[in-house]
């Protein structure tokens, strides 16, 4: 005892200072530090929180946007022409152009107050829900993907593939409908999961790089079931030489959700929240989804950890490839119920990437993300009935995902505070500076 105190004591005078925790109080001299308040920190945890950053990448394109309209408008054209002369003029004009094509926008996706009743007034944002559906499906694919540390662009060819499959195996068939619904449903699921399983397994054994293996892949999917489309026998429709299929059965397309008066939202609408839901039980709850998102931080500690990564890679474009199956099957069997060409996929391969990097590849995120490019999708077309250039809400859509991208620029322009990574980054950047000039 006596000789491992003299240790200790000695250990005690030799510690640097810097080692040794900071000391404050009345007995040091040095006045208490008094931690900042709670709701200080939750005011800047909020900040710096993906759903801020969100809503404020939206607000930021929508001014974009708003700058464009303004720009691309005749009358405020004409007003600038003598803008010293009547400033009034022009400013007026850029609010009508502005405030009048956001409205236009808000009344074609989410109300219509013009509407001669109430199932006129609320159409918009069933338009706007049935426009999203899709959009959900293959967003919910290319974000299961991301998290697995898989960048999946191939969703444009697995759409494809799960709408010629489906129609190749159950258009042709007698069924009642609640047999003929579910099994075109499941075929078309089946389709693009058997794409998607090729990138997959290819990765797995080869390794591959998915980017390219989706791309060409796209090219493949077009181009084959184009074919198929122009071959009587397999896609084409009988008694007609024009590159297009027969229609939708009428015991496989999905029911209208709300009658009639409702016609762009159905079923499939309500599949794609059970999808949504089973994506996020999947991705955050299961064991299987643990592994994924073990494998999508560090695939090397995953394999050390005893995961089969290569399997896990295969699982995972299975399910993106059924995603995007599922949704073809929003577009054959509720969009487009009078047969479809090589254009099927309408772009929704390529929008789920915006889509899920919007969401945030999180299940929900991108359920509500999907909802808002559906709305967009159906406001443009109030817009350009007003003469606004449908090419404004795509530019809109590319600059929310460019701020989405960039966090650090949306808080130099909102002067949110910096993130703990960001602070440190300054920080080191400071110091080599000095070291440099010193």
């Amino acid at each position: 005892m006596s000789d491992s105190t003299p240790g200790a004591h000695e250990s005690a005078r030799s510690g640097a200072p810097e080692q040794l925790p900071a000391a404050s109080g009345p007995l040091t001299g040095q006045p208490e530090v008094a931690p900042p308040p709670r709701s200080n920190v939750f005011l800047k945890e909020l900040l710096r929180g993906s759903a801020v950053t969100t809503i404020l990448a939206i607000v930021l394109a929508m001014i974009a946007g708003g700058v464009l309209i303004a720009f691309t408008d005749d009358d405020v054209q004409e007003a600038a022409g003598y803008f010293f002369a009547r400033p009034g003029d022009t400013l007026a004009a850029i609010w009508a152009a502005v405030s009048g094509g956001y409205e236009a926008l808000f009344r074609g996706a989410v109300f219509n107050p013009r509407g001669n009743s109430f199932a006129a007034q609320i159409r918009p944002l069933t338009n706007s829900l049935g426009f999203a559906a899709p959009l959900i499906a293959a967003g919910l694919g290319v974000a299961l993907a991301f998290r697995v540390g898989l960048f999946n662009i191939g969703a444009r060819g697995q759409i494809l593939v799960g709408a010629g499959f489906a129609a190749l195996v159950t258009f042709g068939l007698d069924l009642p409908m609640w047999i003929h619904l579910p099994l075109t449903l499941l075929a078309g699921i089946a389709g693009g999961a058997l794409w998607g399983g090729i990138v997959g397994v290819l990765k797995a054994r080869t390794g591959a790089h998915e980017v390219i293996l989706t791309i060409m892949l796209n090219y493949v999917a077009f181009y084959f079931v184009t074919w198929m489309i122009r071959t009587p026998g397999l896609l084409q429709k009988p008694g007609t030489n024009q590159p297009i299929t027969s229609e939708t059965p009428a015991s496989a397309q999905f029911p209208e959700l709300l009658g009639a008066g409702f016609p762009s939202l159905d079923w499939g609408f309500v599949i794609v929240i059970a999808a949504t839901v089973l994506v996020w039980w999947i991705i955050e709850r299961s064991s299987l989804g643990l592994r994924m998102r073990a494998v999508g931080e560090n695939p090397h500690a995953a394999r050390a950890a005893g995961i089969g990564v290569e399997r896990i890679y295969v699982y995972a474009m299975l399910f993106a490839g059924g995603l995007a199956g599922l949704a073809a099957m929003n577009q054959i069997q509720g969009s487009i119920t009078t047969g479809f060409s090589g254009t099927i996929d309408a772009g929704i391969g390529f929008d789920a990437i915006t889509v899920a990097l919007l969401g945030r590849s999180r299940a929900w995120g991108v359920f509500a993300a999907g909802i808002l490019f559906g709305a967009l999708k159906a406001g443009s077309f109030s817009m350009q009935a007003q003469g606004i250039p449908v090419d404004i809400v795509l530019v809109v859509q590319a600059l929310i995902v460019l701020f989405i991208a960039a966090p650090p620029l949306l808080r130099t322009v909102f002067f949110l505070p910096k993130t703990d990574l960001e602070k440190a980054a300054k920080a080191r950047a400071k110091a080599a500076k000095k070291a440099v000039t010193a």
